[in-house]
């Protein structure tokens, strides 16, 4: 697999960052979450999964370079519900 720099939203280079694999897919490097309550709230991990925490402002940067038409409502402040129509 290789993998393409999308963007972050650190200094120097540093976590957290998004890559654009040549799969298809996203690679999220980030500090790990540890804190054992928010794991809890985690569904369905499986081996080899882990949880990665990124600010928002990171993902709707990329997604403002890398979609046509920029961001939808994917993801939602506070209180909305995620919309995949609009």
């Amino acid at each position: 697999m290789r993998m393409r720099f999308l963007g972050s939203t650190s200094e120097a280079g540093a976590c957290p960052t998004l890559y654009e694999t040549d799969r298809g897919t996203i690679v999220v490097q980030g500090l790990q979450v540890t804190d054992a309550e928010a794991l809890a709230d985690l569904r369905d991990v499986l081996d080899g999964e882990t949880a990665v925490e990124v600010p928002r402002e990171l993902i709707t940067e990329i997604a403002r370079r890398v979609l046509p038409d920029g961001p939808a409502t994917a993801f939602p402040t506070s209180g909305e519900t995620p919309s995949a129509t609009a």
